[in-house]
């Protein structure tokens, strides 16, 4: 028998569970927008202020809810025009945005620090904003601060958005219900606890290739069958490397993220790819439609389950089964 499809109880799963809410994806525009227009307006460096560049996992379309009572965030880089006057001292670009949060009459008020690579406002209702400055030099390198270290990191976020963008192209848009599935098992289950986000997205989208729906159109069919196969090519990746792989800026900004994870953090990864493997093949192939939900809830939980009634929601488009999507092109930011 050929095995069940069950695109809609992904769909519930995904749209009732996993994504986050049109209501709290609406917060997150509304406040990085009102952050912003203040840095603009603010007296010494709201001339220095060009644009906002949404970044990360919320820019990806890969954030999901949190765990519990965890926050929930936005990160977005604050393209600032170069002072020469701060050249020697990145830090800077830091410094005076934390500075200007504290001249505001409103975000004064608010928990504000900085970070390595930000200055993160402390909203009450379990969310926060990272603001990263981000700043395209006179030398032609497009730039955010290591505030730790006194200098500059390379970034480019077009080129992720880009490539984000293409290889979930190729997946006909599954790739990042896939990603947020993931991360639902890392954060809701505890599985691969340690694996950042950066690093899940980059080595699920380096997985995804034309070449496989070229062998078999329907390789990326929908969110199940997507699943398994990046799942599947992801472990054939992993158990090929016992030690700690480079993981390369798919961007091609020329920096990697090895500092982001350790060979122990890599390791247990590793193994729990292999175990989370087994599983999704026994629920993806088992024939028996109440047996293939009882293995897949076994993996995601009671959340895994076929729609009540007919359902609409206003998150995330969840899943779609069309094969002709696979081959729609397209292109597609980061967090410092």
């Amino acid at each position: 028998m050929a095995p069940v499809q069950l695109t809609t109880c992904f769909n519930t799963l995904l749209t009732d569970t996993v994504n986050l809410s049109r209501f709290k994806l609406d917060m997150l525009d509304n406040r990085v927008d009102s952050v912003y227009r203040a840095l603009k307006a603010d007296e010494e460096i709201g001339h220095l202020v060009l644009d906002k560049i949404p970044q990360g996992s919320w820019a990806q379309r890969t954030i999901i809810n949190p765990v519990g009572d965890k926050e929930f965030d936005a990160d977005f880089l604050l393209l600032m025009e170069e002072n020469p006057d701060w050249h020697g001292s990145p830090k800077t670009y830091i410094d005076k945005v934390y500075a200007a949060l504290d001249r505001h009459s409103r975000y004064r008020e608010m928990p504000h620090s900085r970070k390595c690579r930000c200055v993160r406002l402390e909203y009450k209702n379990l969310m926060h904003v990272d603001i990263v400055p981000y700043v395209q030099l006179s030398d032609g390198r497009d730039v955010i601060v290591n505030r730790d270290d006194n200098c500059w990191e390379a970034t480019d976020p077009e080129g992720f958005t880009a490539w984000m963008r293409n290889q979930d192209d190729i997946t006909g848009g599954n790739l990042r219900r896939v990603i947020r599935l993931l991360k639902y098992l890392r954060d809701h289950k505890n599985s691969f606890t340690g694996t950042r986000s950066i690093i899940l997205t980059t080595l699920l989208g380096n997985q995804v290739s034309d070449t496989k729906t070229l062998i078999d159109p329907g390789y990326y069919a929908n969110v199940p069958t997507t699943l398994l196969h990046l799942v599947q090519d992801l472990n054939t990746y992993l158990q090929a490397n016992p030690n700690k792989p480079s993981i390369a800026d798919p961007s091609g900004s020329g920096v990697t993220f090895d500092h982001r994870w350790t060979q122990d953090t890599y390791a247990y990864f590793r193994e729990r790819i292999s175990v989370h493997t087994e599983e999704i093949e026994a629920a993806y192939h088992h024939a028996d439609k109440e047996t293939s939900i009882e293995l897949w809830q076994g993996l995601f939980g009671t959340g895994f389950k076929e729609p009540d009634a007919q359902q609409s929601s206003a998150k995330f488009p969840a899943a779609t089964a069309s094969v002709a999507a696979v081959t729609t092109t397209g292109r597609s930011g980061r967090a410092g």
